[in-house]
């Protein structure tokens, strides 16, 4: 499996195998486990998604860094991935960690899927 390099390539390939839906669940799944307070509709829009998501991941790290580190762990992001990106913008830093959130979502969806 290769992953999308963009959020565009995410969502076009989620769309096209008629997992969009599916993505948008097991996030909801995860930040629930995650005791963080975002739900988000199963027919909330791409641009929507990746907003608030982002927004979230911002105020997290800005706000809540432990439940930020505890979302990382139960999300299963790969430490390395994270300790690899630029730290020192916020904002590009929570932008890139959504990305990597979005990616693995993908990947437990994708593989759910296939294996099914």
């Amino acid at each position: 499996m290769s992953l999308p390099t963009t959020f565009e390539d995410l969502v076009e390939e989620a769309n096209q195998l008629g997992l969009y839906k599916s993505l948008v669940l097991q996030l909801n799944k995860d930040f629930l486990l995650a005791n963080i307070n975002l739900d988000f509709h199963d027919d909330v829009l791409p641009t929507s998604l990746k907003f608030l998501l982002h927004e979230t991941i911002y105020k997290l790290i800005q706000e809540k860094f432990t439940d930020y580190l505890n979302l990382l762990y139960i999300v299963d992001v790969s430490e390395k991935q994270v300790k690899a990106l630029n730290g020192e913008d916020t904002l590009k830093l929570s932008e890139d960690v959504m990305f990597l959130i979005l990616q693995r979502e993908w990947q437990k969806v994708w593989f759910r899927k296939k294996y099914s």
